[in-house]
Order: C-alpha cells, then structure tokens, then sequence
C-alpha cells in the first residue's frame, strides 16, 4: 500500500459520487413509497369496486329469480361499471412494475386478476344475458294454448352461448391465479371467486345446452316423433323401472301432442336381439334385453335401451322416431303437485299426494286385469300429459319437478341426432354409467327386479361410499356398500295380489323378493373384492361398455334385508376427489351415505 498522501481532487470525487449515491437512494426511496401510496389508494379502490361488484351479483340473483327482468338489466349495467373500474384501477403501469416487487407483488398480480376475471364475466357473460333474460325465464316453457313459444329461446342462443365460453375461460383464468404466497385475505378472495365462478359455469353450460337443444327438439325445423316409456317402479330396472306403457310423442314447432298408446307387452318377444348388443351388456342382463320392449332398461345404460326401443317402435309401427324419453310416476306425483289434481276416465282423482301409491301399488288391487291396468296407466298419462300441455300451472314449479326427477334418475331424454346426443351427454338426463374426475369419482349401484313381480314397491335400499388412499402409490380404495330389505307385510303371499306376489313365477314364493344387484366403477378402476353380510360372496364380474362391474343375486322373504359391499382400486391422479353414487330410482329416493372402512380389509359389511 502507497504511504503518499491522498490528493484533494481524489478526496473530492469520492465525496461526489457519496453524495449522489445517497441521493439516487433517496430518489428511489422516494419513488418507491410514491409508487406504494399509489398502489395503495388504487388498491383500495378497487377493493370497494370489487366490493359492490359482489353486491351487484347477489342483487342480480334475486332480481333473475323474482322475474324482475328490468332491474335485472339495470343491475347489470352497475356491475358491469364496477368491474371495468376494479379492471383500470389494477391495470396502470405502476401497478404492472409493482407486481414484480418481493412478497407485495404475488398479492397485487393476485388481485390484478381478479378483477380481470370479474370484468370478462361482466361483459362478456352477465351483460349479453341481461339483454335476453325476459326471453329465457321459466315462462318461455309454459305452454301456451298447446304450444311452446320456440322464437324467444332461438333469440336468446347467441348470447348465452357466449356466456358459457366467456365463463369457461374465467374458470380456467380464476384457477390459475398463483395464491402460493398472497395473503390470507387475498387468498380467501381468490378462492370464493373460484367457487363462484365454478359453480356459475356449472349452470350456464346446463342453461346453453338446453337452449340450444330446445328448439330444435321441440320442432322448430320440423315435426320431431319420440317414444315415451312409461316406467314402473314396482318392478324395478336398472335404468329405473320396467316400461309398462309406451306412447308416442308428436312435436312440432312447439306443439306438442300425444299420439299411439300400447302396452310394453305388446312387443316382443322378437326372435333375437333387434340390435346387436355388446358382451358385457348380453352377460350380465342376458339377450332379453333386445327381445322384450319391458327389459330394454334392464341396462343402466340409457343410450342402448333407448336405441333398443327406437328400433322395437319401428319394428311394430313402422316409424323410425327421432329419440326416447322415459319417466315414471314419481316423476309425475312431482309435476301434479305443480298442475294440481286430473281426474281420470275410471272416476279416479289422481293427485301428487296419492300418484305414487295408486299407480304402483292400489292399481293392482282395483283392477286385477292386466289389460285394464294398462288402460289405467295410459289414461294417467294422458290427463296428466292434457294437464301439462294447458299451460295453466306456475312454470317455475313446472321446471323445478322436471329438474327433481332428472337428479334423481327418474327422467331420461335421447336424441338420434349425434349433434343432439353429443350436448346431452353429461347431464344427467343422458343416464351414462359413471366417470372419474379430479372433482368427482363416481360409482353405481343397479337392481334388477328377478322376481317378475311388482314386489319392488316394498323394496327399501340404503346406499353407502367411502374412499382413502390405503397404497404408497396413491391409488385411492373405494367401498360401495348398498343394503335392501324386504318390507312387505308378513302375510304379503296371501295377503297381495297374485299379480304383485309374482305367483310363484320364476321359481321365487311369493311373498320373497329377488333381487340382481349391480356395482359399476369408472373406467379407471380395478376391482378388489365383495362380501355379503361380512362374509366373502361369489359374484360375477364383467366389463360393460369399459367398466368394470360386479353382479350379486340375492332373494330376501318379508323383515329380511342383506348388505353387499364392493371394493375397488382407482387411478391415483383421482385419489382426492370426492367420491358419489348413481343409483337407480326406486318408490322412494335413497339418499347416499358416507362410509368408513378399514385399509387392511375394505371388503367386509358387518
């Protein structure tokens, strides 16, 4: 090191280059604290923006759901106002620079999108809707003199088909907001919008199908024919009930008119199988399928029972129809208790409190002819169909009965138009066997009457699921457990009619129950066991249509029950999604239960 001293122009410029150190930090410092206060006051802004935003959503809800269309479109002009101010005020370019800043920035990119999303919904889903939502209410199904009015619901198809795209990106956009390192509250924020948004998307997609499916099906470019099936519970089918009656159903340009009647039995038995049937399908329900108009729903199925029927139809009448519908009387009981009492030919009054037990269980006692039961069947409908088609009920009510018994499997639509079959499927109208999502892995859980008998209607069934990750590869184990009792009277084989006992037919005493019990798991699955009443049970196994099922005969006499438990394996990528049952629709609805079971052994039912 030099011992010469330091000159006074070198002492000099390292006091110049000090000061302008210091000052370039207090500038930045400055700009710094300049750009949080900006930020801040923008942030609160658009905090509140966002605020009423919410507000405006809840209020637009209610207003939608009053029928109040002019305030509606009122509400939505604000709200579309609040969510482009939320928008500008997190769009600048201080804000864009801050949102690179450490730890604040995730917080401030997080609330960036929120509001981005907001404002897309607001104009690119809300507004377009409020345009066209005094067209699209409930009222646009209510018959009017005979006829649906088809030129509001064409109109309105534009918009809600933007509507469902712009609320399918917002769901894809809001599920990819980073909220790994943002505050709670932000966190909290993105999160609620997720919901929201998930489950808005949820009713906009169903709103577009039906929109876009309605015109169409209901003829608007021409006369459109289907097959109604009439199912019975008493005797049960996997897709619902056995089609006691079958009509068809005449429609064009939103008129719509019953047109032949004839009884299930009336068709068949045919030779073979009307349509060539898959192997898994032929082993577990066998070749009637195809024989018998009455075992077309013995497949859960409903895309091959109503290819089945259409063909069956076609065979007896003729006609080659455009799709199937299939419903049954608890179904009905719910539309009477929209429409109100009809009274039936017989003298009898048909009522949403007394439908159900008439129809599946008096009508056999009043009238022990098989041929009149099925006139009385075919009168019920038709008063109720004549009830309907008057337009003189509440049609909110009207869509809330229809949309009941589609949840619960009780209504079932196919088109023969692939365009038409592609937007119905996965609704619950297209009765599809069970899928796996990351949201949701499905199973099902079929009865097939095999008493050939109307025993059913004292049928009881409890259906239970449970899942847990017992592997270290992360395969989730599901358990499916389903238990039926048999709750007819001590006395029922002396005390019912033969006609509901079965009478011995089949090689089953009357008075017992038999029953063919179905287990389907998704696609993925690999099946692991069963057991009946705790113990290890023989049961056939089968791949229908992809999936792996599991097929249990059981016969119970009057106070018998029996519990039947399947295990399956499923993919590891679904292992925390929730797990639910499909089942099919019996007198009364069963509700599904959550169930626990061991890793070590998830098979057995005690």
């Amino acid at each position: 090191m030099s011992d010469e001293p330091e000159s006074p122009h070198s002492s000099a410029g390292r006091g110049n280059l000090l000061r302008t150190a210091l000052w370039t930090v207090v500038v930045v410092v400055f700009l710094l604290v300049v750009a949080a206060a900006w930020v801040g006051i923008r942030g609160v802004l658009a905090k509140g923006h966002l605020e009423r935003a919410v507000a405006d959503v809840s209020l637009l809800r209610a207003q939608v759901s009053d029928g109040d269309t002019e305030g509606a479109q009122r509400t939505a002009g604000q709200l579309e106002e609040e969510a482009a101010a939320a928008r500008s005020l997190t769009g600048d370019p201080v804000w864009g620079a801050s949102q690179y800043a450490p730890f604040f920035g995730t917080n401030l990119r997080a609330v960036r999108e929120v509001s981005v999303v907001v404002d897309d919904i607001a104009t690119g889903a809300v507004s377009p809707v409020a345009g066209v939502i005094d067209g699209v209410g409930a009222d646009s199904f209510a018959p009017k003199d005979g006829k649906v009015n088809l030129d509001s619901l064409i109109r309105a198809q534009p918009a809600v088909e933007r509507a469902n795209e712009t609320l399918a990106k917002a769901k894809r956009d809001a599920g990819a907001i980073d909220t790994s390192g943002t505050l709670s509250p932000v966190t909290s924020a993105v999160n609620q919008l997720r919901n929201a948004v998930r489950s808005a998307s949820e009713q906009v997609e169903t709103a577009n199908r039906v929109v876009q499916l309605a015109p169409a099906m209901l003829g608007n470019d021409g006369e459109r024919n289907y097959v109604l099936l009439f199912q019975n519970n008493a005797e049960l089918r996997a897709g619902g009930g056995i089609p006691g009656a079958v009509a068809l159903l005449k429609v064009q340009d939103g008129a719509i008119s019953l047109g032949d009647q004839a009884a299930g039995s009336s068709f068949g038995p045919y030779d073979e199988s009307v349509l060539p049937l898959e192997p898994g399908t032929r082993s577990l329900y066998g070749e009637i399928t195809g024989r018998y108009m009455q075992d077309v729903t013995l497949t859960p199925r409903f895309d091959v029972s109503a290819a089945l029927a259409r063909e069956m139809w076609k065979q007896k009448f003729g006609q080659q129809v455009d799709g199937v519908l299939a419903i049954d009387p608890v179904t009905l009981s719910y539309i009477l208790r929209t429409t109100g009492p009809v009274q039936l030919p017989t003298g009898d009054t048909l009522t949403s409190d007394n439908a159900v037990q008439l129809l599946l269980s008096d009508v056999y006692a009043k009238y022990p002819d098989p041929a009149v039961q099925d006139l009385f069947f075919a009168s019920a409908a038709s008063a109720v169909f004549d009830k309907v088609s008057s337009g003189s009920f509440d049609a909110k009510q009207f869509i809330g009965a229809l949309t009941q018994g589609t949840q619960e499997g009780r209504l079932r639509l196919w088109s023969a138009t692939k365009a038409e079959q592609q937007r119905l499927a996965g609704t619950p109208l297209a009765g599809e066997l069970p899928t796996a999502t990351e949201k949701t892995r499905q199973f099902g859980v079929y009865l097939n009457d095999g008493t050939a008998s109307k025993m059913d209607y004292y049928l009881e069934k409890t259906v239970s699921v449970g899942a847990s990750v017992c592997r270290a590869d992360g395969r989730p184990t599901s358990a499916v457990e389903v238990t039926i009792k048999n709750t007819a009277p001590a006395d029922a084989a002396t005390t019912l009619p033969a006609y509901v006992t079965g009478g011995g037919a089949l090689r089953t005493e009357p008075g017992k129950i038999k029953t063919l019990i179905a287990v389907y798991a998704p696609e993925d699955a690999i099946y692991l066991g069963s057991s009946q009443d705790g113990k290890e049970v023989g049961v056939q196994t089968v791949m229908d249509g992809g999936h792996p099922a599991v097929q249990l005969q059981t016969l119970l006499a009057p106070g018998e029950s029996t519990t039947f438990r399947v295990a399956f394996l499923g993919d590891a990528k679904y292992a925390k999604a929730g797990v639910d049952v499909l089942s099919t629709p019996g007198v009364r609805q069963s509700k599904v239960l959550p169930l626990r079971f061991d890793c070590a052994d998830p098979t057995p039912a005690g």
